[in-house]
């Protein structure tokens, strides 16, 4: 009988919009100057109902010179939620006060875009 495989360490798939649009989020990270975009709650921990269910981000904005943070979190907000068609859930990745909210963040956030490193010149 073979060896049964240990699952203890998986994560459930991301909810389907998510993988279906990855390429058109990571588009839209470029446009708005998003270092880095996680997802967290019912989108990534299996428990997603399209009919219901809406997407929970955090973002990691990068400094642009004459373009405000605010401006770009709300545009950046305004897509997503035009690319998925649902409510979005948005928040930057400052340290978040609330026990509660942070604990429920910190067991499900997982990666959905990280900027690539810079190119080192040739």
């Amino acid at each position: 009988m073979p060896a049964s495989a240990d699952h203890s360490n998986m994560k459930p798939p991301l909810a389907p919009p998510l993988i279906a649009h990855r390429d058109e989020i990571a588009r839209l990270c470029r446009t708005y100057g998003v270092d880095r975009l996680e997802v967290f709650g019912s989108a990534a921990d299996g428990r997603f109902d399209p009919a219901r269910s809406d997407f929970d981000f955090i973002a990691r904005f990068a400094a642009v010179d004459g373009d405000s943070v605010a401006r770009r979190f709300l545009a950046f907000a305004d897509a997503l939620e035009s690319l998925h068609g649902r409510h979005v859930d948005l928040m930057t990745d400052h340290p978040i006060e609330n026990p509660y909210l942070r604990r429920t963040v910190e067991a499900t956030r997982r990666p959905l875009y990280v900027k690539p490193p810079a190119e080192a010149p040739a």
